[in-house]
């Protein structure tokens, strides 16, 4: 099987593409992130999901985003709560983190060059999202082209770096769908921006709300609720 080095953040949209690497016929490296976020325990919710899948390796980096702030997940701000469902996408809320996924695509390709694995996966969404600008397709295709410009690997011939974000273009409800189809087990994951010690979700940030729509809208109950014990 091919190594891939897949970017697990322990909420849906990476256990999904988690699922479908493995599906793919990849062998998939899962890298997960300490970055002084404040819904760290979403890293619990990636062990259960690397766990579950099955990976060959799970690897969480420690860094501190949290020294710049610039973020409601990083920063001592309030997260943004009950936003009209048609306003998400339509500006950048408090919620992006400066150039997160720019740094946490550079591990993933660290690790690749070094286990020789042309494919990375990361979870980006351009639809149902909130609007952050490392989400896009034309970012993906920018990073794609200098992974390929900046590794030895690449410049010497020996890797193509492939950077895969296969739900670029679903809804939230088609990733859902795609998910249990795969036999994903959403019970394990976690998507709250402000979730209580214990995980429970705040039900109100935009990353709650996004995820009961595309519940709601693929026509399932969210496992999650009844795991922490949230009435529907």
């Amino acid at each position: 099987m091919t190594p891939a080095v897949i970017l697990l953040s322990g909420g849906l949209d990476s256990a999904t593409v988690l699922a479908l690497s493995k599906a793919g016929g990849f062998t998939p490296y899962a890298l997960s992130f300490r970055y002084g976020q404040r819904h760290a325990i979403e890293l619990e919710s990636a062990a259960r999901v690397a766990a579950s899948i099955g990976v060959a390796e799970h690897r969480v980096v420690e860094l501190d985003l949290g020294r710049f702030g610039g973020s409601a997940l990083t920063a001592d701000l309030a997260v943004p709560k009950r936003r009209d469902l048609d306003d998400l996408g339509g500006g950048i809320p408090l919620t992006y983190v400066p150039a997160r996924n720019t740094v946490f695509l550079s591990f993933a390709l660290v690790w690749a060059e070094v286990l020789g694995a042309n494919d990375v996966f990361i979870g980006v969404n351009a639809l149902d999202y909130s609007g952050y600008p490392d989400c896009r397709p034309e970012y993906i295709a920018a990073y794609e082209r200098m992974a390929n410009l900046a590794t030895a690997a690449a410049v010497e011939g020996r890797q193509r770096f492939r950077i895969h974000a296969p739900l670029i273009r679903f809804t939230k409800a088609e990733i859902i769908r795609k998910g249990v189809e795969l036999g994903v087990d959403y019970g394990l994951t976690s998507s709250c921006y402000d979730p209580s010690d214990g995980g429970r979700p705040c039900a109100h940030c935009d990353a709650c709300l996004l995820r009961a729509k595309g519940f709601a809208e693929a026509g399932l109950a969210d496992p999650l609720l009844t795991r922490v014990g949230v009435a529907r």
